[in-house]
């Protein structure tokens, strides 16, 4: 059986936390900064956990994610 391949583009965008959960940063967070508050503008600087409902085809498009020890 071949070795499956991971999707690249998932692995530049999502993290492993060391309790297994995968984290993302926030989207609408690149540009246009300006007419956003800065209580926003802080909060996409943060990651979130991604949801339970699309954790399956994060994991699938991942499927060598290593834990952080």
């Amino acid at each position: 059986m071949p070795k499956m391949k991971t999707n690249r583009g998932a692995a530049k965008r999502f993290q492993r936390t060391a309790r297994g959960k995968f984290v993302r940063y926030r989207s609408c967070g690149g540009h246009l900064m300006t007419g956003k508050t800065p209580r926003r503008r802080r909060r996409f600087r943060r990651k979130v956990t991604v949801a339970r409902v699309d954790r399956k085809g994060v994991k699938k498009l991942l499927p060598y994610a290593r834990r952080k020890s």
